[in-house]
């Protein structure tokens, strides 16, 4: 890497390698940084295949996500801010960083959008590198202090150099004037020449031998790779793969290299789980498409399927460690692009539908190792990108589409679950039509994962037009009908009014009863449902009455660990601890926590979330301070894991508020403060944690002594809340009252006795002249009312607190 490395062997602030696909710019720059990670040079190393300028965003955001703990749903923001972060900031230990972007297909990618809007370029930094790999040759990969490194072919005598070299290894140096031909027979392409040395010592054949087979095969693929190489180099390399290809199908298990690596070609060059090239589909799929004439009458095995690798990797065509799991197989676009090309249209989309099932047969039902989780979606975009129309064929759409984004929201990525789901929506209706089932259930999980993302409204507005289309397609009566009404009623809920929402739950439940039975899984998800409602509209005695039944039945039916059985058992706890028995949850809670680690490993959302309703139950029960470490440990566990997603944002506010409670005031509004700012950035202002954390700022700052501030926070709060929920939310009218109390604090009595005045009218209007909430914003307005008019007063006042 001397060309790249500068004097002393440390890169100028910018180099950009330049050169034909094949040259080996990538080996450069990939055995710079390992150099420089071996020599204690670089601490933070990124590296991004930069082929769109939605590629190096995407870079930039995982390294966000990664180094910063940044919103894995908002890539651009996250993108930018990791820039931000390169940049040298005065009195802070420097950080040395190394970015690489490979393969970048067009200058303009790295340029920002408008004039006035930053590119994607790292800032200059003292303590910065950055390493560029094109085929491109503009001017503007220069500026800035970067320079343009040619990176060619060999020369002849590099390129005879290499060839003696590496086959003198393994005692098959030929004549000088064979390995010169074969050297220029071959273009002095390092690529095609370390393919054909791998070749020679495998077959154990001459130079000469070698380039009788590369110039048939040259004759038969001159049309191969047209974009990806000049002519003659193209030419090149496909004649160098076809050999490869077939004689590791003539290693150990004959006839298998080539399906596999079908296959592999589908998915991600960055690393595809061994799971997934040894699954039932994939054997399936060897055995099928054996090189014909080659079949064996026994199945591929599991064994045959590695041996197959093996031989891929032995010619150079793979990139095989099975000591990575989730990044068994690693193979060069080249060649992946090489070998879907040689492919006809339908083989084309049999090897996607096929590689689509082994991703399907690996993917576990429960995702207790995350790591496989992210690498199996990694390798479903792959095969999306390459071959989407084949998801499509056969009449519906493949179910990988369909687990992928479930596995996605199900990993604490709500918003990118909601965007997955809406592209997805997008292509079904548009291929196979708005009412097709496929559409029907993508559009079904697009408005499920727009309310966990924090759009109850919008995802009942989803809901309500699904529903139409649902009875008209399926019935009234079907199941899935009925489950979509569920699913509308909860999120009506959510975005208003939790009893009314209870009482379309309960006439629900009565047609699940008569069309499925009361021991329904449906069935016992809608009372489920209702049973959240009840405590949402404020009977929590009777949401936790309803939990405690139900999950006797959900036990008996399903078994005490199946998930829908964990997750009765945790609104159990919690509608308990509603209800008064902050002790009683915590310690169903603690008892819930070490079953869901039996089923689903430390790593898992459902996990983490039960730590979280541990803590809270605990420092409820009297154990604030404890909570407290609890919490702080538990933040940075799940920063890890999930980074800042809706519930981790949530998890900073909850921590807060215990900062609040053991004696921090102060400490507790600053935290609130930085977390309003996250959840600003990451959820959007209308976001349900966004106005929780602007509620929670006001009041910590009003226990901290600005009293003011307090009234400034609760009065825009209730602005949003009124625009989003309504006058008559619960939310709203607690806002209300909150506000009024502490108008009264900061001395404005009358201002007080006003707003709870007009709280005391809605909650007539809305809970009834004897609910408590009602007889409590009566004595409040009885009282701020005699704080108004003056201790001369005292007797009136007395009069009014007792009506």
């Amino acid at each position: 890497m001397q060309a790249a490395s500068g004097s002393g062997g440390t890169a100028a602030l910018g180099q950009v390698l330049v050169g034909t696909g094949g040259v080996g710019k990538t080996q450069l720059a990939a055995e710079y940084a390992r150099t420089a990670l071996k020599r204690g040079e670089v601490d933070v190393l990124v590296w991004i295949s930069a082929s769109s300028r939605q590629a190096i965003i995407a870079g930039y955001a995982q390294a966000g996500i990664e180094v910063l703990a940044e919103d894995p749903s908002a890539p651009e923001q996250t993108a930018r801010a990791f820039l931000a972060w390169l940049e040298p900031k005065a009195g802070q230990q420097p950080c040395r960083w190394l970015v690489v972007l490979d393969d970048v297909a067009d200058p303009a990618d790295l340029r920002g959008d408008h004039p006035d809007k930053p590119g994607w370029w790292p800032p200059a930094s003292p303590h910065g590198r950055v390493l560029v790999t094109t085929r491109r040759r503009e001017t503007a990969l220069t500026g800035a202090g970067r320079r343009l490194i040619p990176v060619g072919l060999f020369t002849p005598k590099k390129a005879a150099a290499y060839l003696t070299d590496v086959l003198a290894k393994r005692h098959h140096h030929g004549p000088t004037d064979q390995i010169n031909g074969l050297a220029m027979d071959l273009g002095h392409l390092p690529l095609a020449l370390a393919q054909a040395a791998a070749y020679i010592i495998d077959a154990d054949i001459t130079c000469a031998d070698y380039r009788r087979l590369l110039a048939d095969r040259r004759r038969k693929l001159a049309d191969l790779l047209p974009e990806v190489l000049p002519p003659d180099q193209a030419t090149t390399v496909a004649a160098t793969w076809s050999l490869s290809i077939e004689r590791a199908d003539r290693l150990r298990t004959a006839g298998l290299a080539r399906p596999m690596l079908q296959l592999a070609a589908m998915l991600d060059p960055n690393g595809i789980p061994g799971t997934v090239l040894t699954s039932d589909a994939a054997l399936s799929h060897l055995t099928a498409h054996r090189t014909p004439g080659e079949r064996e009458p026994d199945p591929v095995t599991a064994e045959d399927a590695v041996k197959a690798l093996r031989a891929l990797h032995l010619l150079s065509l793979i990139d095989h460690t099975p000591g990575t799991p989730h990044q068994t197989v690693r193979i060069h676009q080249l060649i992946q692009r090489a070998t879907r090309d040689d492919l006809p249209s339908d083989q084309r989309g049999r090897a996607a539908r096929a590689a689509a099932n082994a991703l399907i047969d690996a993917w576990p039902d429960i995702e207790r190792d995350t790591a496989l989780a992210q690498a199996l979606r990694a390798n479903t975009d792959a095969l999306t990108r390459h071959a989407e129309d084949a998801m499509y064929q056969g009449g519906g759409a493949h179910l990988v589409l369909f687990r992928s984004g479930r596995s996605l929201g199900h990993s604490g990525h709500a918003a990118a679950a909601r965007d997955h789901f809406q592209h997805l929506a997008a292509e079904t209706s548009s291929r196979l039509g708005r009412c097709h089932l496929a559409t029907l259930s993508a559009r079904d999980h697009l408005a499920q994962w727009r309310g966990e993302a924090g759009d109850p409204a919008g995802a009942a507005a989803d809901f309500a037009e699904l529903l139409d289309d649902f009875e008209q397609v399926l019935g009234p009566d079907h199941l899935y009908t009925l489950t979509i009404r569920g699913s509308l009623a909860a999120s009506r809920g959510k975005a208003s009014d939790p009893a009314e929402a209870a009482t379309a739950l309960a006439e629900l439940l009565d047609d699940f009863e008569r069309v499925a039975g009361p021991d329904n899984p449906h069935t016992l998800t809608t009372r489920g449902l209702l049973a959240r409602s009840w405590g949402e509209a404020g009977d929590t005695a009777k949401a936790a009455a309803a939990f405690a039944e139900l999950e006797v039945d959900i036990r008996r039916i399903l078994g005490p660990y199946h998930p829908q059985a964990l997750t009765v058992r945790s609104n159990l706890a919690h509608w308990r601890g509603k209800a008064g028995d902050a002790a009683g949850a915590a310690t169903a809670f603690e008892k819930l926590l070490g079953d869901r680690l039996q089923v689903l490993g430390p790593d898992h959302p459902d996990v983490l979330d039960t730590r979280q309703d541990l803590c809270s139950w605990l420092a409820a029960a009297g154990d604030a301070t404890g909570s407290v470490k609890a919490y702080a440990e538990l933040l940075m566990e799940r920063l890890r894991i999930l980074g800042p997603d809706p519930a981790t944002l949530a998890l900073h506010g909850n921590l807060a508020s215990w900062l609040g409670e053991v004696g921090h005031e102060a400490a507790a509004a600053t935290a609130f403060a930085a977390q309003l700012e996250h959840t600003l950035r990451v959820l959007g202002q209308d976001h349900p944690e966004t106005l929780a954390a602007r509620s929670n700022l006001a009041r910590w700052r009003g226990r901290a002594g600005d009293a003011a501030g307090a009234v400034a926070g609760y009065a825009e709060v209730l602005e949003h809340l009124l625009r989003i929920l309504g006058p008559h939310h619960p939310h709203a009218l607690a806002t209300r009252g909150n506000l009024a109390q502490w108008r009264g604090h900061a001395g404005d009595a009358a201002g007080a006795a006003a707003t709870f005045a007009d709280l005391l009218e809605h909650t007539r209007r809305v809970l009834g002249p004897d609910h408590p909430h009602t007889l409590t914003a009566r004595l409040n307005l009885s009282h701020w009312r005699g704080r108004a008019e003056g201790p001369t007063n005292g007797s009136q006042r007395g009069l009014n607190s007792t009506r």
